[in-house]
């Protein structure tokens, strides 16, 4: 290079070449519905229009109104008379885990498959969830995959897949020797763990820390299994340096003291709940902790022992299983009569349930949770629980165009939700198979 050229490169490394500013437009849609259901005033607005700049909502209204106010270029999507909701909201997703039925499915799912595998597992689950119409999860343990929750999440938001917005608790948190799998040999001191196993308040910190620092966005604790098991001490100590860090704990608990304990410490959520007594239920409301009750899986359970053939284990499983459903319908019912905030979670784990999170409508109001109510728990609710009031829950100016339109009127019938036809997810179709 001759001095000349040198000098030339140098200033143009220095000082940059000016280029004309650049303007960029948002794309403008207007989306027109037959009907939109308010989940705040919990009210349809008839013949309902939606305005979209990029990802977000401009405008709600009745659609001759907010017509007047879109630009000219701004590209109209008819749904007919379609019913629109907010996009739902699982706060109890289990996204990474596929796990086989039988007594041994938890160890083989994690002896034979790779981190690579679960992965990809996980992101088909996400499609398909997302194509249910929730648009929004909270993955609450990833069973055994180390951090590829956190990669899907990442992958999702740089699209690269498709799936729901995510909040992921990367490994969980449980005692020793209380949680999955169970069995394993000894001499396999390295067999993979379904969740971080801690023993003491210092290692119960130091998972907190570990999980966050690799990129969790909430904490997952096993407060009680077969009975309670962390101590009030280490979830103390859990939730502590999770809400140090601008993170809630969400705690699995379905026995009374396992709750209690779990409650007293602070934490944000209790998962599942099943066996929550009136007590329990007075210290969450003063507390002003989430109840996610995950009903939806017993049902199905239900439903398989039913098919099976007639022997001493069905009939045992089958009474133990009702007088299950039976005291959540109490504790569900309790739970509404003193004003206990609860949100929507589906607790899908197998191949079979993925993708059917909206089941869970359906096992709320068969325990006499009011239709509306359950969709609250799926908006609005799920949507406090997980911090995200000002972008997701509700069709407002301002949230993400995250939304769904269904045939049918599901405060009538929460069963058409199982039949989502359409999905929008931040302003871009995903799902669109109503009759045009």
């Amino acid at each position: 290079m001759n001095a000349r050229a040198l000098a030339v490169a140098l200033f143009l490394g220095f000082c940059p070449l000016r280029s004309a500013p650049q303007t960029s437009t948002l794309p403008s849609i207007l989306v027109k519905a037959g009907k939109l259901l308010d989940v705040r005033k919990g009210a349809y607005v008839e013949n309902a229009g939606v305005w979209i700049a990029g990802q977000r909502i401009k405008e709600v209204g009745h659609f001759p109104e907010v017509q007047a106010h879109v630009p000219k270029n701004t590209k109209v999507i008819e749904l007919g008379r379609a019913t629109v909701l907010p996009g739902l909201i699982d706060c109890h997703t289990h996204l990474m885990a596929r796990i086989p039925e039988g007594p041994d499915g938890y160890t083989l799912n994690l002896a034979t498959k790779s981190q690579a595998f679960r992965a990809l597992e996980g992101a088909y689950n996400a499609r398909i969830t997302l194509e249910a119409g929730f648009t929004s999860v909270r993955d609450v343990e990833n069973e055994g995959a180390g951090y590829a929750d956190v990669a899907l999440r990442d992958a999702i938001e740089q699209a690269l897949a498709e799936g729901p917005r995510m909040q992921v608790a990367t490994r969980a948190i449980a005692a020793v020797g209380q949680y999955n799998p169970f069995g394993i040999s000894p001499d396999l001191s390295d067999f993979p763990t379904g969740a971080q196993m801690v023993s003491g308040q210092e290692e119960a910190r130091r998972a907190v820390r570990e999980q966050i620092g690799h990129g969790a966005d909430l904490i997952k604790v096993y407060a009680d299994w077969l009975h309670p098991t962390l101590t009030v001490d280490e979830i103390r100590v859990v939730v502590e340096e999770a809400h140090k860090l601008g993170r809630k704990v969400a705690a699995h608990a379905s026995t009374p003291e396992g709750v209690r304990n779990a409650v007293t410490a602070g934490v944000d959520s209790i998962e599942h709940g099943h066996r929550v007594d009136q007590q329990d239920l007075e210290l969450m409301k003063a507390k002003g902790t989430f109840l996610v009750p995950t009903v939806g899986g017993i049902d199905a359970s239900v439903e398989r022992y039913s098919k099976e053939p007639e022997t001493e284990r069905r009939k045992e499983m089958q009474t133990y299983l009702g007088e299950l459903l039976q005291s959540i319908q109490q504790a569900i019912q309790e739970a509404m009569r003193l004003g206990v905030k609860m949100a929507l979670g589906y607790d899908a784990g197998s191949p079979e349930r993925q993708g059917k999170n909206a089941d869970e409508f359906v096992a709320l109001t068969k325990r006499g949770m009011p239709p509306l109510e359950a969709i609250r728990a799926a908006t609005l609710n799920a949507a406090e629980l997980m911090n995200w009031q000002d972008r997701v829950g509700s069709i407002e100016a301002g949230k993400y165009a995250d939304f769904i339109a269904v045939e049918g009127d599901p405060l009538s019938d929460i069963a058409v939700l199982r039949q989502v036809e359409f999905v929008m997810k931040g302003g871009t179709v995903v799902k669109d198979i109503l009759p045009h």
